[in-house]
């Protein structure tokens, strides 16, 4: 099969996922990419963009479409209804959280419903991600002034499943046999994006609590910027910590990131916006131990059986265990060769070989 993948967002995760699945389909998938920022434009606009800009799409079987896009402006203005197109849900504008300097703007949520419904299927990125997003649809459709469309949830709900994206590693990137180094403290990796939902204020205090104790440990700052970050916040914090950290930029290069991410020993998020969280996937499975917020996609994503051990349920409690776990590093050993190895079943060699059934079937239906 040949595969259109639209990625009106090119950057981090959303750029990760596409590569990956290039990369491992069995289909032949060609990416249209447009560079990531200016998100309102590309919402707006990255519809009409791919409408005039993508030559002989009819030579295509299936589309594959990331959600920063208005999909029904692309469907009719590219007059393309006979080819399946399955939209891909990273986050949603509905209930993607503001931060204090913006307003609430339905529009891009609105965006994100008329895409659905034109869409012939719809995967959301964890099942968190699909039951909020259905929710707010209610919320949206209830505030409508007249004439609401009640049809539409029942819509997108039999058209949607829950498919889990795939992660870029190897067997041979997995770090969890290796000796650990016991002349240096542990190092703490933050690879999430630089932006205020990612909560950066409160993991800096926490680190500053847990320095104000003289706790030994190292950091690296590794996340990608986009045009919204805090820039106060990181700036104090590289003063404040300039003992402690060994990387404060994001790396471009895969095999950079991914040898820092094996020097590392425990990776925390302190955010309130996570669908799935690749990041910290990928510094789990490099042999991070995690310290994750009990809430999200991480009681989803990760096993049962050990949340109590990783999961937070205050600031309180994240330091706590955050102490617990840089005074006694070594006693997580297996904790972390355990969660390296189960984090493989997200690897793009298990994930694709859902994908391409999801593809096969759609585009099957419509040959029928």
């Amino acid at each position: 099969m040949k595969i259109l993948f639209l990625e009106s967002f090119f950057g981090g995760s959303h750029r990760d996922f596409a590569i990956g699945m290039k990369e491992y389909s069995t289909h032949d998938i060609d990416i249209v990419p447009l560079p990531a920022g200016n998100w309102k434009w590309r919402m707006r606009g990255a519809g009409l963009y791919f409408a005039k800009h993508i030559k002989n799409i009819d030579k295509y079987d299936l589309i594959f479409a990331s959600d920063m896009m208005n999909l029904a402006d692309f469907i009719s203005i590219s007059s393309i209804k006979p080819i399946p197109v399955i939209l891909y849900f990273h986050e949603n504008q509905l209930t993607y959280p503001l931060s204090p300097e913006q307003k609430v703007d339905l529009q891009f949520g609105y965006i994100n419903m008329s895409s659905a419904l034109a869409a012939t299927k719809v995967f959301f990125n964890s099942k968190l991600h699909f039951d909020q997003f259905i929710s707010k649809l209610d919320l949206l459709i209830a505030i409508m002034p007249d004439f609401k469309p009640g049809w539409v949830k029942d819509e997108i709900v039999k058209k949607s499943r829950v498919l889990y994206p795939g992660c870029r590693f190897s067997e041979s990137d997995i770090k969890h046999d290796r000796p650990e180094q016991k002349d240096e403290p542990p190092l703490i990796i933050w690879n999430h994006r630089w932006e205020w939902d990612k909560q950066p204020n409160i993991f800096f205090s926490v680190l500053r609590l847990i320095k104000a104790k003289n706790i030994s440990f190292r950091l690296a700052l590794l996340g990608e910027r986009y045009e919204e970050m805090p820039y106060e916040i990181f700036e104090n914090a590289k003063k404040e910590f300039s003992n402690e950290i060994i990387s404060f930029k994001y790396v471009k290069s895969k095999e950079q990131y991914i040898s820092l991410l094996k020097k590392g020993s425990i990776v925390v998020s302190t955010a309130i916006q996570e669908n799935f969280g690749i990041a910290v996937v990928e510094a789990v499975k490099m042999g991070c131990v995690p310290l994750l917020p009990d809430r999200l996609s991480y009681p989803e994503i990760m096993p049962g059986k050990y949340l109590n051990r990783i999961l937070y349920s205050s600031k309180q409690d994240l330091i706590l265990k955050l102490e617990n776990m840089l005074l006694d590093y070594h006693s997580y050993a297996d904790l972390r060769k355990n969660l390296s190895l189960f984090m493989g079943k997200y690897s793009w060699q298990i994930m694709i070989k859902e994908y391409d059934r999801e593809f096969e079937k759609i585009a099957n239906r419509k040959l029928k």
